[in-house]
């Protein structure tokens, strides 16, 4: 079945003009959108850009149904409507794909991409008909999904994946993409961007929020930058370069990301020995770390970077091997065993690994070191407060208060408080997967200094990322996995390309 017919069953093929009138959201006393006003041509890939907190996605969730404006209109080819859920978002054609996914994690991949779209011959499903439509689907992205994997187990950047054809499948006629690539390695990248190019190029409007700078510019059409949630400035993406468009996010200069991290002593002592680990997915894995030493964990998604770091943690069942902390085995495979031993880990999925969206930003940031402030089961709070303000203001956690819900955070918002929950008092080891996904330019110069300063006050880091070069940047030197063995080690000096020759011959 094609494009055209899929979208005919569900609407017209032509996509809406989408007008954003005066629209403001407001938290409490946090104003997160101030008066926008915006126009959307029908077709066209539009790039909503700005820093951490600035309004992006909360703009996109307007426009895609997940939040009620506070004040303000939206219309469709001149026609006002009423969006008051995704539901109601994808009857009118907008389809919203969230930086969170809304996978289905115990079904298949194409119950998931069929999800409320199931064909049906004489009251039975025809599950021969949605296979055909879901085969149709593949070849017109080139994607290569097996419709009977549990989306659980799969890793996010193949769940986008999914995410992205079940738009498809609804017949979206605008499709708003939070932060599409940011799980995604190169390769996944590269096709994932073709094929928003082409369903463009077929008449569907693309709302895109991304902090890929040059990503985006190489694929947008406009560009409307938004900073401290007011509209600043929309036109074309080739009137822009990646440095005029941090000028305009973030209206003040930018930490350089590049910054080498500090020598390693000497004389520094081995914090972290792990021999021959085994769990599920990893394979009789060994490596040391030393105080101060910065190492980063590349490979192709699946390769078993963050189940090493699971392994560690005790999250992943340990079947053999051993870990030492500064010379102390860990027996106990716990999580809570290993944080006494002093690991700590910065998850991939924030959202359903580390946060408690429903409470405060102080309860979150407090969370990893409670019983260092409890005395007789209660808890100081005055102390407690006290703490986690200074280490959020470490972390530049702007704009937030104490009791600001964490779910009313911005990603990057989110990801500082995570890392500010480590800094109460520093790990010996810091696991961090991911680190800056989903944080724009600043946010992310930020998390590196995070991670070096750490490293420069002794504690061991271990990075998982898809960014090659965020790999490199960070990391001392960097071991490279595949099926779930470590198969090559580089030091900082190593190219991009000999990494990924590595990660995908070895």
């Amino acid at each position: 079945m094609s494009h055209t017919e899929l979208i005919a069953q569900h609407g017209s093929p032509s996509a809406p003009q989408i007008e954003v009138r005066g629209v403001s959201k407001v938290y409490g006393p946090t104003t997160v959108l101030d008066d926008v006003n915006l126009t959307i041509s029908p077709g066209e890939i539009h790039a909503i850009l700005g820093e951490n907190g600035a309004g992006k996605s909360t703009l996109l969730k307007v426009i895609g149904g997940a939040i009620t404006a506070t004040s303000g209109s939206l219309l469709l080819d001149g026609e006002p409507v009423t969006l008051g859920s995704p539901r109601d978002a994808i009857r009118h054609g907008i389809t919203l794909i969230s930086q969170e996914l809304a996978v289905i994690p115990q079904r298949s991949v194409m119950e998931n991409v069929m999800l409320g779209r199931w064909s049906h011959r004489a009251g039975f499903a025809h599950l021969a008909a949605d296979r055909v439509r879901f085969d149709d689907l593949l070849d017109r992205t080139g994607f290569t999904l097996d419709p009977d994997a549990t989306v659980g187990e799969l890793p996010l950047g193949i769940q986008q994946q999914v995410e992205i054809l079940k738009a498809l499948a609804r017949g979206a006629r605008v499709l708003c993409m939070d932060e599409p690539t940011a799980a995604l390695n190169d390769v996944e990248k590269e096709l994932l961007l073709r094929v928003v190019r082409e369903i463009a190029d077929r008449g569907t409007t693309i709302i895109i929020v991304s902090h890929f700078l040059e990503e985006v510019l190489g694929l947008a059409d406009r560009v409307t930058v938004l900073r401290d949630g007011k509209l600043i400035e929309t036109n074309e993406a080739s009137a822009y370069t990646p440095a005029s468009i941090v000028s305009l996010m973030v209206g003040r200069e930018v930490d350089p990301i590049d910054q080498p991290p500090a020598e390693v002593s000497p004389l520094a002592q081995t914090v972290v020995d792990v021999e021959r680990l085994e769990t599920r997915h990893v394979h009789d894995i060994s490596f040391a770390l030393r105080e101060g030493e910065i190492v980063g964990l590349a490979g192709l998604v699946g390769s078993g970077r963050s189940d090493v770091l699971l392994g560690l943690l005790g999250a992943e069942p340990r079947r053999a091997g051993t870990i030492r902390i500064r010379g102390a085995e860990v027996k106990e495979n716990s999580v809570s065993s290993a944080i006494a031993s002093g690991m700590a880990l910065v998850p991939e999925s924030r959202k359903d690994q580390a946060l408690l969206l429903g409470r405060s930003v102080t309860e979150n940031v407090a969370l990893g070191t409670l019983a260092q402030r409890s005395f007789g089961g209660w808890v100081r709070r005055r102390v407690e407060r006290a703490e986690v303000s200074r280490v959020s203001a470490d972390v530049d956690l702007r704009g937030v208060g104490p009791d600001t819900l964490t779910v009313d955070l911005s990603g990057g918002n989110q990801q500082k408080a995570l890392f500010a929950r480590w800094l109460l008092h520093p790990p010996a080891l810091l696991m961090v997967d991911e680190p800056t996904r989903g944080v724009d330019v600043a946010a992310k110069a930020r998390i590196h200094s995070l991670i070096r300063d750490l490293a420069a006050r002794g504690t061991a880091v271990l990075v998982v990322s898809s960014e090659l070069d965020e790999v490199i940047r960070l990391s001392h030197r960097v071991l490279v996995m595949r099926h779930g063995r470590i198969v090559d080690e580089f030091d900082r000096s190593a190219r991009p390309s000999d990494i990924l020759t590595s990660a995908f011959t070895k």
